[in-house]
């Protein structure tokens, strides 16, 4: 009798050359159908994009009792083979990876990355069955670039695989198979364990100072806020994260930010100069940011994960998955990141609020609010929200700024009525996610709210461009709004970015002086005339110096090299499109939001 093994559908990685950004790759199908086909996914769940991963696919061969066979290509991501009987087939190919980001793959001499959506291919039919990757160590050539200290990461589970991690892992299915990341090369790495659960941190490019004990800390401060959020105390954790683990995989670059979730790791990318420093009490700016980012995507092995959108279920690699709920699976898990920050002590209440200020501030000056319904952006994400321009500032909002505004909202309703943002996402959790696939719908979400009012104020926060009722919900949680003098650009209504003393306009807000005076966005601003004085300006700053509010002025762009001149008049009250700040005003109110007993 043939072992399991021995039918399982396997996909074995080469490295022959990482100078090449070649990942070379082998499909091994036992027991094939007739003409089999195979297909590489389009998108990666989690990043809302058809990223068309067939187009760094090339050599692609396939052999079937020692002989060559035909392979013809059915559409962008799919190919057939003339293959005969069920006598083992073996497909090859390579993929160029040279693409750092967290959600395809990279390859040089320094480094290796890989998701499984960029790799490996589906063999149709055989998608819920077992498969095996095999890296094998010895693949790797002899050069410079190339150190013979590389070792592997994953949250796949391990066949057979050697102390540094190369050889054989399984997954359960192609879903899985797709959902673990892989990094190759040499890292830093520590582990720790809160409730049975091994965690597992590499951190891969950063500098020599970095200081491994003070962000593996954090991170385990961060994990057992999120555990005691979702299970309280004495609550059973999913069984797949107390038997597989997690692993938190970070990259450290020079200037780079961004996250993907999977359901037992997560890909990171951070700013080297984000990094703790070994000898520095005093923490990096952008330390928090990092932290809030780790929080972000571990909060996610809960909400989107585990709780999943009923729409993407199960995913479909071929096409977009459309769900109107990422307010609600992005949004609120923005709101919480930061928030469990605070709750485990990882920052103060001050600077949390600082936190939300500024997110408050950027959904505010966002004109999209009001044209664009969260449900619509959520829905549209494919097109809008992963494909931004110049216009979409106007055109759309953010389901991760705004969702997170509405989580709040909806927390500071529900503790009115004596309950809680967090009473209600465990209550989700207890009912969809302890069993079957964890899938929910909208109207899931609202039979979680018993009461009837705040479920239809959820409903029009979400499907209709009506404004949120922020400052008198912080007011109900002992939190005072204040309003700030508007920056210069905020009362005209444009986005700028000046280099080598010249000044382009990046947007124009809609209705605002900017747009109702004629800019553009790709004008440079080159000057202001003032009372028939004409004046050179290089930075935004400098049109204060010769426009004093109320004073009515020309100014003078340039746009595809042809010179035009827009008249305005900057407003006597400075702080129209202002920005606010938040401060507690009642103290026992904001501790029971902020640092409740979970």
């Amino acid at each position: 009798m043939e072992s399991d093994h021995a039918v399982m559908v396997q996909h074995q990685i080469e490295l022959k050359d990482p100078r090449t950004h070649l990942f070379y790759v082998t499909l091994s199908i036992p027991r094939p159908a007739p003409s089999q086909i195979f297909s590489m996914a389009v998108w990666i769940p989690g990043s809302y994009l058809v990223r068309e991963f067939s187009k760094q696919v090339q050599n692609l061969a396939a052999m079937q009792d020692g002989q060559a066979i035909a392979i013809a290509q059915i559409n962008k991501n799919t190919w057939q083979l003339a293959n005969a009987g069920m006598a083992p087939l073996t497909v090859s190919y390579q993929v160029y990876a040279f693409d750092a980001s967290v959600r395809t793959a990279f390859l040089d001499g320094t480094r290796g990355f890989f998701n499984g959506t960029s790799l490996f291919m589906r063999v149709l039919g055989r998608e819920h069955e077992r498969q095996q990757v095999v890296i094998k160590k010895s693949a790797l050539v002899a050069c410079d670039e190339v150190s013979n200290n590389w070792r592997v990461a994953t949250a796949m589970p391990a066949h057979a695989v050697d102390s540094e991690g190369w050889g054989v892992y399984e997954a359960s299915s192609y879903d899985e198979l797709a959902d673990n990341p892989f990094e190759l090369g040499q890292f830093w790495e520590d582990c720790f364990t809160v409730r049975g659960i091994a965690h597992r941190l590499i951190v891969s490019g950063a500098a020599t100072a970095f200081d491994g004990a003070r962000l593996l800390a954090d991170t385990q401060a961060i994990v057992q806020s999120d555990l005691a959020f979702w299970h309280g105390e004495n609550g059973t954790v999913p069984p797949s994260l107390q038997y597989k683990g997690y692993v938190f995989m970070l990259r450290a670059v020079d200037d780079g930010y961004g996250g993907l979730e999977h359901l037992n790791s997560t890909a990171l990318i951070a700013k080297r100069s984000d990094l703790p420093r070994v000898g520095e009490p005093v923490m990096p700016s952008g330390y928090v940011t990092l932290l809030g980012l780790i929080s972000h995507e571990y909060f996610h092995t809960w909400n989107v994960k585990r709780l999943r959108p009923a729409q993407l279920v199960p995913y479909d690699y071929e096409r977009e998955n459309y769900t109107p709920l990422l307010w609600f699976f992005e949004g609120f898990t923005s709101y919480y990141d930061d928030l469990l920050l605070c709750r485990a002590g990882l920052i103060d209440e001050q600077t949390y609020l600082d936190l939300l200020a500024k997110t408050i501030n950027q959904v505010q000056q966002t004109p999209g609010r009001l044209v664009h319904s969260l449900s619509s952006s959520s829905f549209e994400a494919w097109t809008k929200y992963y494909r931004t321009d110049e216009n979409s500032v106007n055109s759309t909002v953010s389901y991760y700024g705004k969702g997170s505004l509405v989580a709040l909202c909806l927390d500071a309703r529900l503790r009115a009525n004596g309950g809680s943002l967090d009473q209600m996402m465990r209550t989700l959790w207890e009912r969809y996610a302890a069993n079957s696939t964890g899938s929910i719908t909208e109207a899931d979400i609202m039979a979680a709210i018993a009461d009837p009012d705040t479920q239809q104020a959820l409903r029009d926060w979400v499907h209709t461009t009506t404004e949120l009722p922020l400052s008198e919900l912080l007011c109900s949680m002992g939190v005072e709004t204040i309003a700030v003098k508007a920056s210069l650009a905020q009362q005209l209504g444009v986005r700028v970015k000046a280099q080598s003393g010249n000044i382009q306009v990046t947007h124009v807000l809609a209705d605002t002086l900017a747009a109702k005076a004629g800019f553009a966005a790709g004008d440079e601003w080159l000057a202001v005339e003032v009372d028939g004085q004409t004046w050179r300006i290089n930075s935004l700053e400098d049109v204060l110096v010769y426009a004093p509010a109320g004073k009515s002025f020309a100014a003078w762009v340039a746009r595809d090299k042809k010179i035009l001149s827009f008249k305005l008049t900057l407003p006597s009250h400075p702080m129209t499109n202002a920005d606010v700040r938040l401060i507690i005003t009642n103290d026992m109110r904001a501790k029971m939001w902020l640092r409740p007993f979970l």
